[in-house]
């Protein structure tokens, strides 16, 4: 991947439209990107990142949206990053600008604009841009696809950010773990260790849950055999359990035949004994029944001999009310003619009570002649009635009008009084706004003396804070100066102590006949012996590693010493000598001052509205004094022609209402006259028609009644039955009938007289002795059937519990051999020697893989002095991490990472985040990093450090990459020629580039 060109317009810091050529700054293969505290030499790696990924790099990743736009931008100017590059030997050009709240083009207020995304490829047949997407999600996959690296992988080994890589080689394994599993997203392995876990876990649980059914099974065979059988003593999971069950149920499934077999015996004695019991009761229940069948039907024919008298009265009823049935239809219609004709004379009688009396006895046709008249008289009314609803509107019109002239004059009078003082009101709101202006004028003013003195008062803070911060550092490294003293001093005398005594350690190992290793002897007449207090090699080597870990504290000390004194000079140049009680006055009255102005300003924009809107009502009002004029002239036409119209209806309306009040009165009462007489009419006719109809009824009842052999029609009505008494009357006889034969049928029966003949049945002997059977019976029964049920419950079981240990057999082998894989895994096997987890292995061979390639550039920023190695040593818990350190080739020990100093620290680390782009991009699959750049780090070291850093990075150019420092350091000018410098002002920083040409 290399970089061409980067154009960025109203981003971060960038007020204004900003470009940057990388094709002239790589040209010499280092460049420096520089430029004050503050000004945007980070926003321009921010601007990468946004372009190619849609967002910036890590704490950073919070400035997303609308938050990325230039707080100096102008406010038409839309915030937009373009970036030119070829990847994949590709030429692409990506364009994003972010969400954008603009003014509205109509109207006040603002609106949101979407997040846009362009993507072109340069055609170098044709020299021309070709589009490819405007699809933030295709873009963002073609751009990772390309790349090969996600945005986190990208800004490691891209954007180096130099304080990463100085926590990664003081960061313990977890912390190395994390970051490293970013990278290389090693998540694959880590999920196949919580696969192993949760399988384990899965075949432990079938495993427990299928023994925990199998004993189950047993418990409940052991209540099948009646607790007679004794369950194994083990829980679920333990070994042998099956087995124990197993040899239990056959136990007692031999048991419960044994007690099957006794039952057999027992049920068929007590099944013959019952037998004979029941037939002997059968008999018994037999002559019983017969005998008391006879007796019953006597007292049957007894009752029957008492009701015949009642059986013969009710026969002559029936046949009476047969009879009857004939007139029935006939008395039927009587009564309805009947009851239409009351209804039909008491409607006529009402409706003849609503008429005048002169008309109350007339007959149906002169009531009808009445209602036509009453009629016509209606119809002539229609002419009057509209002449009264057109006079309601002239009275209606007429208010309206008068409404009118008083709402007009209520305007007039408000429009004068109004206007009157108009030029009073006006002055006041211009002098308002006068002096919002002039407040917001003393803001703006105030506002650029603000940022001056908080960055003071925060330097004088920091200033306080490092001078204590100095104090005690300079306590802290004069302690550690005296207490590396005084370990030296003790392996010095401890040391000497030693070789005073190193004749005893070599007697030690002198053996008789063996040459002395210092005067070749073999006889040794008098060898040295040790004394009290002898010092050995371990005791010295103690002291000797206090030493060095109390010198190390010690340069730990004076390096934290002159940082802070680095920063204190540095607080100090920018705070100067006021004390900071007195800056944070001043600082707290510019702000009193500042929101004092602001509050005063911010009511311009409601004088100017108010001054306006006073303007605006001025013109409403004399317009309304206008129209009001122009309706009064109107309004005199009006009045009089409303006027003659009115006269003309009202003497059209006298001669229409007659005595009434109103003609809409006259015609309710023509019309009231005309219906009570047609209705009178109506009812009249229907009377008369069903007087007729009722006369014609008692006729033909009167005929019916002598034909079916009544003196009288009301003694047909009597002998009438309705439909419940005849069916209960029907039922009586029907019984009797029934009754009569039933007994006559039993006293015939040749068998029941025969029992009668014969003495008493004893039926209560025979049901006791039977009782006794059957009891015996149903004991013996159920003892059969419990022996039974338990035999077949405990095959039952006993077949479920075999096929279970054989369900159970695969999974235990299973569960076994997921626990074997998932604890080596884990790293928690006796088989993993170094109790490394799976994911901690892969990440160590990677680690090993960066240390390797970061060794390379790291002798040559030492100048062959250190080495950095990986470290499966066991760390924490008894495990294997990811252990780095490094070996210092002047010493020829191996130390950690955490022992350089500032400097090394720093070219250490850039070895590591140069070794780890390397190892990354080829586990990217290949893709090159022609453009590389290094944030930050470059002023602790040397001259001759910095020498040595700067030409490791320079001989990046032989695999063609250009390498970019981002750092504030003065030296740095002066050795790299290349430059990209950030300028900031108070409009927002520009971007100032010198190339090699």
């Amino acid at each position: 991947m290399r970089l061409h060109r980067l154009d960025v317009t109203a981003f971060g810091p960038f007020g204004a439209s900003q470009g940057v050529d990388f094709d002239d700054l790589s040209a010499a293969g280092l460049f420096l990107l520089h430029g004050p505290t503050g000004a945007g030499k980070t926003s321009v790696l921010d601007a990468v990142c946004y372009a190619l990924y849609g967002s910036v790099p890590g704490a950073r990743q919070s400035g997303q949206g609308m938050s990325l736009r230039s707080d100096h931008a102008a406010v038409g100017t839309r915030t937009e990053v373009r970036l030119d590059l070829t990847v994949a030997g590709r030429r692409l050009e990506v364009t994003r600008q972010p969400p954008w709240e603009r003014p509205k083009k109509k109207g006040v207020g603002t609106t949101v604009d979407k997040a846009q995304t362009w993507l072109r490829e340069y055609d170098a047949g044709a020299g021309t841009w070709k589009d490819l997407s405007r699809s933030h999600q295709e873009i963002g996959e073609e751009i990772t696809q390309l790349l090969g690296m996600s945005r986190e992988q990208f800004c490691q080994v891209v954007l180096l950010p130099q304080g990463d890589f100085a926590r990664f080689l003081r960061a313990d394994a977890e912390a190395r773990g994390k970051l490293l599993g970013r990278l290389f997203d090693t998540r694959r392995f880590a999920d196949v260790e919580k696969r192993l876990a949760e399988r384990r876990r899965a075949t432990e649980a079938q495993v427990r849950e299928g023994d925990a059914t199998l004993l189950a099974d047993a418990h409940r065979m052991q209540q099948a055999a009646g607790d007679a059988m004794a369950l194994p003593e083990l829980a679920p999971g333990e070994p042998g359990l099956a087995e124990a069950v197993l040899t239990a149920a056959a136990v007692a499934r031999s048991t419960a035949r044994e007690l099957l077999a006794v039952a057999d015996c027992r049920l068929l004695t007590a099944e013959s004994a019952q037998a004979a019991a029941e037939r002997d009761l059968a008999g018994a229940r037999e002559l019983d029944r017969l005998q008391r069948r006879f007796a019953q039907a006597r007292e049957r024919a007894a009752r029957l001999a008492e009701r015949a008298d009642a059986h013969h009265a009710a026969q002559k009823r029936m046949e009476r009310a047969r009879k009857a049935e004939a007139v029935a239809p006939a008395l039927e219609l009587r009564d309805a003619a009947d009851a239409e004709h009351r209804r039909a004379a008491a409607a006529e009688e009402r409706a003849r009570a609503l008429l005048p009396q002169d008309l109350a006895d007339a007959g149906a046709a002169g009531l009808a002649a009445a209602a036509r008249r009453a009629a016509e008289e209606l119809g002539g009314l229609d002419s009057a009635r509209r002449a009264e609803q057109r006079l309601g509107e002239l009275v209606e019109e007429r208010t309206r009008l008068d409404r009118q002239e008083r709402a007009d004059e209520d305007v007039l009078h408000e429009a004068e009084a109004w206007l009157a003082d108009w030029e009073t009101t006006r002055t006041g709101l211009r002098a308002d706004v006068d002096s919002a202006q002039e407040a917001a004028t003393r803001a703006e003013q105030l506002a650029v003396q603000r940022d001056p003195a908080q960055r003071r008062l925060n330097a004088a803070r920091q200033r306080d804070q490092y001078t204590a911060d100095t104090e005690e550092a300079q306590r802290h490294a004069l302690a550690s100066a005296e207490h590396a003293v005084e370990a030296r001093a003790r392996w010095l005398d401890l040391k000497e102590q030693r070789l005073n005594g190193i004749a005893a350690e070599l007697a030690e190992s002198l053996t008789e006949g063996a040459p002395c290793a210092v005067c070749g002897a073999t006889e040794h007449p008098a060898p040295a012996r040790r004394i009290a207090g002898h010092v050995d090699r371990e005791a010295e080597e103690r002291a000797l590693a206090a030493y060095q870990d109390a010198d190390e504290r010690r340069a730990d000390a004076e390096r934290r010493l002159g940082t802070v004194r680095e920063a204190l000079a540095a607080a100090t140049a920018e705070a100067g000598d006021a004390p900071t009680a007195r800056l944070a006055e001043e600082a707290a009255e510019l702000e009193r001052r500042y929101a004092r102005a602001r509050a005063s300003a911010s009511g311009l924009h409601t004088a100017q509205e108010e001054l306006r809107r006073g303007e605006h009502e001025r013109e409403q009002r004399i317009a309304a004094q206008q129209q009001a004029a122009v309706r009064a002239a109107s309004r005199v036409g009006n009045r009089e022609r409303l006027e003659s119209e009115r006269t003309a209806l009202e003497e059209e309306l006298t001669r229409a209402r007659g005595n009434a009040d109103s003609v809409a009165a006259r015609a309710a009462q023509l019309e009231r006259r005309a219906t009570r007489l047609t209705e009178a009419a109506d009812t009249a006719r229907v009377a008369e028609d069903t007087a007729q109809r009722l006369k014609d009824a008692d006729a033909r009842l009167a005929d019916a009644a002598f034909r079916a052999g009544f003196h009288t029609p009301q003694d047909a009505a009597a002998a009438l039955l309705d439909d419940a008494a005849h069916r209960e009357l029907q039922r009586q006889l029907d019984s009797w009938d029934l009754e009569e034969a039933a007994v006559r049928a039993v006293l015939t029966e040749a068998d029941t007289s025969a029992a009668a003949q014969q003495p008493p049945a004893d039926l209560a002997a025979a049901e006791h002795t039977a009782a006794d059977a059957g009891r015996r019976l149903r004991d013996a029964s159920s003892a059969r059937d419990a022996a039974a049920r338990r035999c077949a419950e405990l095959d039952r079981l006993s077949v479920h519990a075999a096929t279970s240990v054989r369900r159970l057999a695969p999974l235990r082998e299973e569960h076994g051999r997921v626990a074997r894989l998932a604890t080596l895994a884990a790293g928690t096997s006796a088989d993993n020697e170094r109790r490394m987890r799976l994911e901690s292995y892969v990440l160590a061979a990677r680690l090993e893989q960066v240390a390797a390639a970061a060794t390379a550039r790291l002798q040559r920023m030492s100048s062959g002095r250190y080495t950095l190695v990986h470290s499966d040593d066991r760390t924490g818990r008894g495990r294997s991490g990811l252990g780095l350190h490094v070996v210092d080739a002047w010493t020829g020990r191996e130390r950690d990472t955490a022992t350089l100093s500032g400097g090394e620290t720093f070219f250490a680390s850039l070895a590591l985040a140069l070794g780890l782009a390397d190892v990354v991009t080829d586990e990217a699959g290949g893709v090159r990093l022609d453009t590389l750049f290094i944030d930050e780090g470059f002023g602790s070291l040397d001259d001759q450090t910095l020498d040595e850093v700067l030409d490791v990075l320079d001989s990046l150019r032989e695999r063609d990459r250009s390498v970019g420092i981002v750092s504030h350091v003065a030296d740095l000018r002066r050795r790299i020629h290349a430059q990209l410098e950030v300028v900031k002002g108070r409009s927002g920083s520009v971007l100032r580039q010198r190339g090699t040409g």
